[in-house]
């Protein structure tokens, strides 16, 4: 029995409390917002701008770029500038140049565009068929 309350005594993030640890991550409502691997699916007319998640569009709130340069994985370093829109409600889409980018791409109904962003408003882009193959 000794060896048990041994063995639970070192188990557990939330030992130590009392003991000023500081091993604790702080609790999640102080974590920064970090936003920066998202998907969408493509349900509707492909070459039409596209609604980025809401909260990718919060991570960017105050920044709002009036473009971003779209670079396909493992496609060498080609960026290809589409516009964006911010409507005013806090909604970020893609616009001009995405049409150019989806064609390029091949992105079609029922695709899962995966987006990483990189900073300074690039984003690399692996496109994804309905099987959840790569293209």
């Amino acid at each position: 029995m000794a060896s048990t309350s041994r063995t639970r005594t070192g188990r557990g993030r939330g030992r130590g409390r009392g003991s000023g640890s500081s091993s604790l991550p702080p609790p999640p409502s102080t974590l920064p917002l970090i936003i920066e691997e998202f998907f969408i699916v493509v349900y509707e007319d492909p070459l039409v701008k596209k609604e980025l998640p809401k909260k990718f569009a919060d991570y960017l709130d105050g920044q709002e770029p009036a473009k971003v340069y779209l670079r396909a994985a493992d496609c060498g370093p080609r960026l290809w500038t589409v516009e964006v829109l911010f409507d005013g409600q806090g909604r970020m889409y893609l616009d001009k140049g995405w049409e150019k980018f989806a064609i390029a791409h091949g992105v079609d109904f029922g695709c899962y565009v995966h987006f990483k962003y990189e900073g300074d408003d690039v984003l690399t882009v692996k496109v994804f068929d309905e099987t959840m193959c790569r293209r």
